[in-house]
């Protein structure tokens, strides 16, 4: 695990500025501590920050050298499966000097290329430079667990791990028009863009090859679709899912260093616990957030399971100034306004991690892959949904938070658009009244993902939104995964990402993911003679905090709420309608309701005060 960057000239008398990549790499150091390498030739330029997981000797230092010194690689992720390559290589001539992947990764491309991309089985960002044919290669994994940001600029193409990357190369920070709409109205940007403009992201499943002189080639090189397509039918899926979920998990133990687990006490990460449990795994550490809010907390279920299984419980509970100024801090490693509003307290348990562990396993993915979400029930029946709108109340139910925002769910008519906002927390007709912000982003990868969804299962709104959240949703969910825990030198890893889990699980019938009152009956079924009732059968509360009350009650953030009422964001002309006070004021006089609407503005303020002023 690592930071990764580079610089390509697309001009071939062009030298590269070794301050500048030296200065790229080093801000990426919190993804690195271990190490540090560039490599810098006429012009291209390389850099790499190391955490040292697997082969923790110098023998793994990047950017790494073929034996031929034709390739240069900088690689960030981990490849589980890596030495099921190591027959094959040494049967084609290759000496194994190394106990890394880094070493495997490179030599298999060295064999077979980007075909060899389908069979590893891992997350990774990478970038190879050919020194013979004068190209850079970089490569995404399928589901963006690792994070690759990219730009055209000044003739030169700039890649990293992270944008702050590349605004210390001199890039310019101007938030993109789309970006902004975006952020508004579905929370984050999705696809290639980002908040930034002609800052982009390379998508997972892709590969692009970068010719000297300009030529650019983008390739998918995995497709879920696909996959899902050709995936032959699964005879016994209990079985075929414990199995497979077990090996995934076993995979993503492979480490040199210690490896823990982020335990919330929820179905999800109990399930990635039992696992371990069943496959007799010893000392290990798990680690929860607590909340003294009783509806936000899981912990009891947490530190009862670790117990259950003798292995050892760390907590922590973050609010007031700890909260605040975590909130500073991760706002600075996501790069843009958070929008989980959870970022900081996966910042502070990873720091509470870190000195006993470096790599950390984590549930995501599991609500989206088997339909855990409470919001896809309102897909089900879309005739209800329509009711509930022309009726406008549900005999007093409205005043419960819940259901409050399912009568301002059922308000949306289109299906397109029941999926394109189900993620979220306001509609647009909600952004209309309150922010005065009347037309909707173009949204057109979103678009294109529905069509996608809609295709692949024809009349099945649950499942649309499933593959949809796949795309979107999910992809945000991992950014934050990865900048929170990597803020504090820490390597994530996603047992239910596996692609073998992914396919299947697209593949199966819809009674295998919603039977029941909460979705994920395959995983319940599956891990029924595991986890006691209290976890199966526990409602689901996520990592979700009482940020009304942070606003009003907690000293550093009512400071803080002063000073959003006259922020420099309102003066953003997208934004100039906003009337904050009355927000502020409406929130103080205990309207509820307006945390949804002053949360995502109060973060973007958050951002704008503490992030952009440092470039």
């Amino acid at each position: 695990m690592c930071g990764i960057n580079g610089i390509f000239h697309l001009q071939s008398q062009r030298k590269i500025d070794t301050h500048v990549i030296t200065k790229m790499r080093d801000s990426l150091e919190h993804r690195g501590p271990d190490d540090k390498g560039i490599f810098v030739e006429n012009n291209i330029g390389l850099g790499h920050r190391r955490l040292s997981i697997l082969d923790v000797s110098a023998a793994g230092h990047q950017p790494f050298l073929s034996d031929d010194e034709r390739f240069v690689m900088v690689y960030n992720g981990e490849i589980y499966n890596f030495k099921e390559f190591y027959p094959e290589l040494k049967s084609n001539g290759f000496d194994i000097k190394t106990g890394s992947d880094t070493e495997v990764l490179l030599k298999l491309f060295q064999l077979h290329g980007s075909k060899m991309l389908h069979r590893l089985n891992g997350m990774f960002a990478f970038a190879i430079w050919d020194k013979l044919k004068k190209q850079l290669t970089v490569v995404r994994d399928r589901m963006g667990v690792k994070p690759l940001y990219c730009s055209f600029y000044n003739e030169s193409f700039y890649f990293a791990s992270e944008q702050k990357a590349l605004f210390t190369a001199g890039l310019p920070l101007k938030v993109a028009q789309d970006g902004i709409e975006e952020y508004i109205f579905n929370r984050f940007v999705a696809g290639d863009n980002t908040l930034y403009e002609n800052i982009k992201k390379v998508l997972p499943g892709h590969i692009m090859t970068i010719h000297e002189g300009g030529k650019v080639v983008n390739e998918k090189w995995w497709d879920l679709i696909t996959e899902i397509q050709n995936q032959p039918r699964i005879e016994n899926p209990i079985e075929w899912f414990r199995e497979t979920f077990d090996d995934s998990v076993k995979l993503r133990m492979v480490s040199d260093v210690p490896v823990g687990i982020l335990l919330s006490g929820g179905l999800d990460s109990s399930s990635i616990l039992a696992s371990l449990n069943e496959q007799k795994y010893k000392n290990i550490e798990t680690f929860n957030i607590g909340f003294k809010e009783e509806e936000h907390n899981e912990s009891h279920l947490a530190k009862m399971l670790t117990e259950k299984f003798d292995y050892r419980f760390n907590t922590l509970k973050l609010e007031d100034q700890d909260l605040y100024e975590n909130l500073v801090k991760a706002t600075y490693f996501q790069d843009e306004p958070i929008m989980h509003l959870n970022e900081p307290h996966l910042l502070a348990i990873s720091e509470l991690a870190k000195p006993k562990v470096k790599v950390l396993l984590s549930g995501e993915g599991a609500d989206e892959l088997m339909g855990g979400y409470v919001r896809y029930k309102a897909l089900q029946f879309p005739s209800i949904l329509s009711s509930i709108s022309s009726i406008g109340s549900l005999g007093g139910f409205e005043k419960k938070p819940r259901y409050e925002k399912l009568i301002r769910y059922a308000k949306i008519s289109k299906k397109q658009d029941l999926i394109m906002y189900n993620s979220c927390n306001i509609y647009p007709e909600d952004i209309s009244k309150v922010y005065g912000i009347h037309n909707e982003p173009k949204n057109e990868f979103r678009r294109k993902t529905y069509k996608e969804a809609k295709e692949l299962y024809p009349d099945n709104l649950r499942r649309q939104a499933l593959y949809f959240d796949q795309q979107t949703y999910l992809r945000s969910l991992l950014y934050r995964n990865d900048r929170a825990t990597m803020g504090a030198s820490i390597e994530c890893r996603e047992p239910f990402l596996d692609q073998r889990l992914i396919a299947g699980l697209g593949s199966l019938d819809d009674k295998w993911l919603f039977t029941g009152k909460k979705g994920k009956f395959i995983l319940k079924t599956a891990m029924e003679n595991r986890l006691p009732e209290a976890i199966l059968k526990f409602k689901k509360v996520g990592l979700s905090a009482p940020w009304g009350d942070y606003l009003v009650k907690s000293p550093a953030f009512k400071d803080e709420l002063e000073s959003f009422s006259k922020s420099e964001i309102f003066k953003i002309p997208y934004l100039e309608n906003i009337n904050s006070a009355k927000l502020i004021k409406n929130l103080q006089q205990g309207d509820t309701r307006m945390v949804s609407y002053i949360m995502p503005l109060f973060m973007m303020h958050i951002w704008m005060k503490s992030y952009t002023t440092k470039f």
